[in-house]
């Protein structure tokens, strides 16, 4: 199985993803869509990927075009790059997958959805984010800009 994430930078919300059996532009483009919908960026977001094809492809490409998405890809060979992205998929291994055995498919989708959307984003606690989860981070954020705007 595959899964390709998006990733908010600012709060380390996992706002998009997606999962499939083969690597290909339908599964980064839907978690793209997904991240869309949650979040109704304006124009000029940057996106960050690593180099696969996936990304490079012109149905990506298009979608991002149609988007007014910026793409911005890691340089080659260089992890570093998408440090986020790597930690991500490290901790989801760590915490997760190391420690699981998938008899299906399914269980294996279901054990996914349940660790990103209420153990990752709602309550697992980022060095990023003065050790607040995405979602509390989020909020906190939005408490602070109202109290500025008051």
């Amino acid at each position: 199985m595959y899964l390709a994430t998006v990733i908010d930078l600012y709060s380390r919300k996992i706002v998009g993803w997606s999962m499939d059996e083969t690597m290909k532009v339908s599964l980064v483009n839907d978690a793209l869509k997904m991240a869309l919908i949650s979040r109704n960026p304006e124009k000029g977001l940057i996106w960050h990927t690593d180099r696969g094809s996936q990304y490079a492809s012109y149905e990506h490409k298009d979608l991002l075009k149609r988007h007014g998405i910026i793409q911005s890809m890691s340089r080659k060979g260089n992890c570093h790059d998408n440090a986020v992205a790597e930690s991500f998929f490290h901790t989801l291994k760590t915490e997760l997958i190391h420690h699981e055995i998938y008899h299906t498919k399914e269980q294996a989708k279901r054990s996914i959805f349940e660790y990103i959307e209420v153990f990752y984003n709602r309550e697992r606690s980022h060095s990023a984010n003065n050790n607040l989860s995405p979602v509390e981070f989020e909020e906190k954020q939005k408490l602070l800009q109202k109290e500025i705007a008051a």
